[in-house]
């Protein structure tokens, strides 16, 4: 009764963001994302701060207007508190260094293979997130998988090598677009929706462009039979586990969410695979087995 007579109740944080992401209010939306993360680190839950502060950094670096209205104070504060947050020990940091010094042990093609294997266990994900608006170039990541191996074995024709730039360029607009940051969702079997938004978590998108990025240079590189290839980058090995989903639907602790460590075992099974050179058949296995994978499943 008093929430209909005396003073209104005051909205839930998600709340907010549903009404800012319907009035697309990205000014606001980023102002709310940064208090939470905020909020959230001063209390010592650093997870949830690392994913609503990234979130707000998303948004405000998007577009230039929208960057303006929120102001210097708050996107220094913001700046500073992920600056912070990249020293802590988390889940978000810990595993891309133990990626990345792993990948010392493995040749330059192998670190390919690794990420390509990674980036296919995101193919099915990337197929339903692309039925949403403005996700589509999503849905192109199980062809790129395809391209990118094939030509391990064969130089792309010029059609093929066009295509594959299409797709990073896009993948890396799409960060900058609503479409990544406005709300749109999936349903996810057994638990929560996924929101686009989630692809945050690792910055898949960036990823995913710079690792098509350097397998173009690769190829450019290779066809003009340059003698220096650009080094193969890890990063988007650790892509496909989607933390800021499962901390934005409560896991406790991201290191025994069950689908955190079974991604990581598929991670550090793929690092022995290559390492241990299993045959380019079995990784077409492996990859086509890992493209019809639901990862949230």
């Amino acid at each position: 009764m008093f929430g209909l007579f005396g003073k209104k109740e005051a909205k839930t944080p998600e709340e907010r963001l549903t009404d800012l992401q319907r009035k697309k209010d990205w000014a606001g939306l980023a102002r709310v994302y940064y208090e939470m993360g905020a909020s959230a680190m001063d209390g010592g839950d650093l997870n949830h701060a690392q994913l609503w502060l990234h979130r707000a950094d998303t948004i405000y670096s998007a577009d230039d207007a929208t960057c303006d209205k929120v102001g210097e104070k708050l996107i220094d504060d913001c700046f500073e508190r992920i600056g912070t947050l990249e020293e802590a020990e988390l889940l978000y940091n810990t595993v891309p260094a133990e990626i990345e010094a792993k990948a010392g042990e493995l040749s330059d093609v192998q670190v390919r293979i690794w990420g390509m294997l990674s980036m296919a266990r995101l193919v099915k994900l990337g197929e339903r997130l692309a039925e949403l608006p403005g996700c589509e170039v999503l849905g192109e990541l199980g062809w790129a998988v395809d391209m990118m191996f094939q030509s391990t074995q064969e130089a792309p024709s010029q059609e093929e090598y066009q295509r594959l730039m299409d797709v990073c360029n896009r993948l890396y607009e799409l960060g900058d677009t609503p479409a990544f940051y406005a709300g749109g969702q999936i349903d996810a079997p057994g638990g929560a929706p996924f929101q686009v938004f989630d692809l945050s978590g690792m910055s898949v998108l960036l990823e995913l462009n710079g690792y098509l990025d350097n397998h173009l240079r690769l190829l450019a590189a290779l066809s003009q039979g340059a003698e220096e290839l650009p080094a193969a980058e890890s990063g988007v090995v650790a892509c496909a586990l989607l933390p800021d989903y499962y901390v934005r639907t409560g896991a406790a602790r991201l290191e025994e969410a069950p689908r955190i460590k079974a991604e990581l075992e598929r991670i550090w099974s793929d690092f022995a695979a290559v390492r241990d050179h299993l045959p380019l058949e079995e990784i077409g296995r492996r990859l086509e087995e890992y493209k019809k994978l639901d990862i949230l499943a």
